[in-house]
């Protein structure tokens, strides 16, 4: 019975043939492979291609949260931390990096970007726009909308008319600069 089983194991020994797991038959990313018609390992995902999680993630970026206080705090949140060290905390494009030579973004409250849709403050996170790389690996789609409420919020502190505000306030401001 003992020869047995020291004949399997030494069978199993043989079997490996002294190779490690580390070394298996298998192509490395750009190597020549003859299986494919073009004789290269890396392929081209089928056309149509989608991934598991973009349906759920594009549905999840048309989908407009409702406003709302915690939506606004979690917009401020998130755009300290992603937006704030080029846009700066007032958005006025003067964040930490560009005093230390990156290109300035434009501020918020120029006219054409307090005029500019919060969809495409969304799509602008999402795909980037000039020297700004997208952040859509980052961000999910439903903190993208609360940094875009947050945004409007950052515009209406700096541009909000006087006649908007209630009347408690109006008259606080005018105690304060006459």
């Amino acid at each position: 019975m003992r020869w047995a089983l020291a004949l399997a194991f030494l069978l199993l020994l043989a079997a490996c043939g002294g190779r490690d797991m580390k070394d298996q038959d298998k192509y490395e990313a750009y190597e020549a492979a003859a299986l494919f018609a073009d004789g290269s390992v890396m392929q081209p995902p089928v056309p149509g291609t989608v991934a598991r999680d973009e349906p759920a993630l594009r549905a999840e970026l048309r989908t407009r949260p409702p406003m709302s206080m915690a939506l606004l705090e979690r917009g401020r949140e998130r755009f300290e931390i992603y937006c704030s060290p080029c846009h700066g905390r007032a958005g006025d494009g003067q964040g930490i990096v560009v005093q230390r030579g990156y290109p300035a973004p434009p501020s918020y409250h120029i006219e054409r970007l307090r005029e500019a849709s919060a969809d495409h403050v969304v799509d602008v996170i999402t795909h980037g726009y000039g020297v700004m790389y997208d952040y859509a690996a980052r961000v999910p789609p439903a903190d993208r909308w609360a940094i875009a409420a947050y945004v409007r919020a950052l515009q209406l502190s700096q541009h909000a008319e006087l006649a908007a505000l209630p009347e408690v306030d109006r008259q606080k401001l005018e105690e304060i600069a006459p």
